[in-house]
């Protein structure tokens, strides 16, 4: 299709007119490292092997050259499958901002929600299929989906599918795709199991790597807090307070992550919360509500450190360290997006150093630490700051008189 001139930066990345003015009317001017160098080799219909951190844009990455060639007739239908139903949704929100004027139609099959709409939208023969693994083997167990027609493949968040344990099904999904077939692996670290995965499963990819594996976001300030566990609930009171704005807190477990949500909401903020326990409909509630600005806090467990594509995110708080290392980067790139800048405040107790210094190997730098200590009325100051310390004059010592409490007293004894 001939392109036309835009005032646009992704003009000269071999993009249809109408998917450069679809990009125009959303507000898309200039295109993220991993778009300018992943659109053009996708748009040739080559396989792609793309390294980027969270919050890069990599969802345009692959979606416009999906759409382009489902507009020039190269590809039928296309799959994108991805590990949570947060990302899902995320990805299906991006498509549909061009989907709906090209005339496309879309389903997502994700678990937690209805399986009989889901066979309803196979039946409709969608261009763009957007699933997570398991609910998609679900379908093809059921027989109330077919592969045959899918010539483009994209893997999204890889390493997070693999880290879900998801290998298995993406096998058996990859078997009844056909052969000849693009596929696309988008991946933000690089661990051995996936380079075996683009090894086995994509032919001669283009390999791009915009950012080294475990980069933090450039445009997040990092604060760790050694802060006793007792402490953690007063501390990130002061937090709220000294970031008004929008805040994301991160809690390991589902229990940790409702019971937080009950703390937060107790201190008089509007809170929601994200996790395991919560249905689909609550978790898109809570995340639409969280978007809305109808809560100014989300409480959640990893299940967001990936798919949660929320503007002007303040504050994220690591309340917990995350089980896997490589999930803080997942977590503090929630914030810092789409040029802004952001804060990600990380509460860890004394026992903790070994796990820090974990997180600390894999972003190849080390968190500037700020002293603990939530107890006292005074508000925590920023590190650049300085406190004066004002020591209480000691008394003169008078005889006749004790020092320190009773317990530290020595007995008078008689001497030999």
């Amino acid at each position: 299709m001939q392109q036309t001139q835009n005032e646009s930066g992704f003009t000269g990345l071999g993009l249809s007119a109408e998917l450069l003015s679809g990009l125009n009317r959303n507000g898309f001017r200039t295109p993220t490292p991993i778009q300018a160098q992943a659109v053009p080799v996708a748009v040739s219909g080559r396989d792609l092997f793309g390294i980027a951190q969270t919050g890069t844009g990599k969802s345009l990455a692959f979606l416009l050259p999906l759409l382009h060639r489902l507009q020039n007739g190269e590809i039928r239908q296309a799959l994108v499958l991805a590990p949570t139903r947060e990302l899902a949704l995320q990805i299906e929100e991006e498509a549909r901002k061009f989907t709906h004027s090209l005339g496309y139609r879309t389903a997502v099959l994700i678990g937690g929600a209805s399986m009989i709409n889901q066979v309803r939208a196979i039946k409709s023969h969608p261009n763009l299929i957007i699933a997570t693994p398991g609910r998609l083997l679900d379908h093809l167990q059921s027989r109330s989906v077919k592969l045959g027609w899918i010539d483009a493949v994209v893997l999204d968040e890889a390493d997070r599918m693999l880290d879900m344990g998801f290998l298995p099904a993406i096998t058996r999904i990859l078997e009844q795709v056909p052969a000849q077939r693009q596929t696309m692996l988008f991946s933000a670290t690089m661990p051995k199991e996936i380079e075996d995965l683009a090894h086995r499963f994509l032919r001669s990819p283009e390999r791009i790597e915009v950012s080294r594996p475990g980069t933090a976001a450039q445009l997040v300030r990092q604060e760790l807090i050694s802060i006793p566990h007792e402490e953690k609930p007063n501390m990130l009171g002061l937090l709220l307070k000294d970031h008004p704005e929008t805040v994301l807190v991160f809690a390991r477990t589902r229990h940790g992550a409702r019971k937080l949500a009950k703390i937060v909401r107790s201190m008089g903020h509007s809170a929601a919360e994200i996790h395991s326990d919560r249905t689909m409909a609550q978790r898109k509630e809570a995340l639409d509500g969280f978007k809305r600005g109808q809560y100014r806090v989300l409480v959640a467990t990893d299940i967001a450190s990936r798919g949660i594509d929320v503007k002007n995110i303040s504050l994220v708080v690591n309340y917990d360290l995350p089980d896997n290392p490589e999930d803080y980067v997942h977590r503090i790139g929630r914030t810092g997006r789409a040029g802004e800048e952001g804060v990600a405040i990380t509460l860890a107790t004394p026992d903790q150093a070994k796990d820090v210094r974990a997180i600390e190997k894999i972003l190849k730098v080390a968190i500037p630490r700020r002293g603990g200590h939530a107890d006292r009325e005074e508000r925590p100051l920023p590190p650049h700051q300085s406190r004066v310390s004002h020591q209480p004059k000691r008394r003169p010592f008078r005889p006749g008189t004790q020092r320190g409490p009773k317990s530290f007293q020595r007995k008078k004894t008689a001497r030999a």
